[in-house]
Parts: C-alpha cells; structure tokens; sequence
C-alpha cells in the first residue's frame, strides 16, 4: 500500500514537471530573468575552428583562470564572454598572421552546477547538462519535505559580482499564474525551500 502511494505521487511530480516545461520556458523569457546569450563558464569545453588552417583548430577546455591558450595569439579570455565576442577576438589578433581568417566557436559541453538546499528530499549539488526549470530541479532532487514553505523558495544567482535575488512561489506556478515564473536554472544558482 505504502509503495503504491509512492509510486502514484512520483507519477504525479513526473506528469507536473512534463506538464509545466514548455509554458515555463516562455514566462521566464518574457520576464527577462534568463540570459539571452549564452556566456562561457570556466571549464566549459570549447571547439575553435579556423577555417581552412587545420594546424590552428583545436578542442579546448577553458582553464581555471578564465582563459584558453591558442597557437599564434596565446592566451585570450574566454569565461564571461559570449561565443561571437570569443570569435571576433580570434578573428582580429589572428589577422596578424592570416589574411582573412574565418573563426568559428561553438560550445561543445557546459560546465556547472546548481545547489539546492532546505526543506527537499535530496539536498546538495546537481550537474547542470540541460536547460533546467526551477520546477524541474526540484523534481530531479525528489521533490518537497513534508514541512516545506512551497510559497516561499528563494533563488540566489550571482551576476556580474552582484547577488540576485528570485523569489519563486511553486503553488503559484502549479495554479498557472503568469506572473510567478518557473525561472530557468543557470551555473552556480542556489536555490534555497524553506
């Protein structure tokens, strides 16, 4: 009886989270609390093409400090850039060396993780490999306690060396209220159920 109730709330959690991904999407961009553009991470894996000189192409992971190290331009700054800003910087210190270079970045893996603390039933670190709702971390970590604030939980995102804070009422987006948003999850956010 116990592991049939069990089972009929994972189902439920399971059927929710389906359920809300693809509004949630749209509320958390309409209200601007995602990034549009995608910024590298430190150890984030990298791909630099540069056409037609096989010699200067190259997987690269970004380092600790922030940077890559290429041949011809050394080490150039990567984390907190976008991939085209990456480009047009390759692109200009290889000119030195390359008539009309053609650079493409792409990103191959993202590095990162998020934190999730508080009243859930699997509290700690989780990788994130994916574009990841609030909803749907919370459903990942197995989902609420039974004392848990659901009106309550608060999201902490670190940008541009300033703390921001979210508030996020899961109540309020189970209910579809458009104006409490299923914020997309980003690298080193912690999000805190009280």
């Amino acid at each position: 009886m116990n592991k049939t109730r069990h089972g009929f709330w994972l189902l439920v959690a399971c059927c929710l989270v389906w359920f809300l991904a693809a509004p949630a999407v749209g509320w958390a961009e309409e209200s601007n609390l995602i990034n549009k553009e995608y910024l590298i991470k430190k150890g984030d894996v990298l791909e630099i093409n540069v056409w037609k000189e096989e010699e200067l192409t190259r997987v690269l992971k970004v380092r600790v400090d922030g940077k890559i190290s290429l041949p011809l331009v050394d080490d150039i700054q990567a984390a907190g850039r976008t991939p085209m800003d990456l480009k047009e910087t390759i692109q200009e210190a290889l000119t030195e060396y390359i008539e009309v270079p053609q650079v493409t970045v792409i990103v191959q893996e993202q590095s990162g993780q998020y934190y999730l603390i508080g009243e859930v039933a699997g509290t700690g670190a989780y990788p994130l490999q994916r574009d990841l709702t609030v909803i749907q971390a919370l459903a990942q970590a197995g989902g609420f306690t039974e004392w848990a604030d659901k009106d309550s939980i608060l999201l902490l995102r670190r940008e541009q060396g300033e703390e921001k804070r979210i508030e996020v009422d899961y109540d309020a987006i189970v209910a579809g209220n458009p104006s409490h948003n299923n914020v997309l999850i980003q690298a080193g956010d912690t999000i805190i159920v009280p």
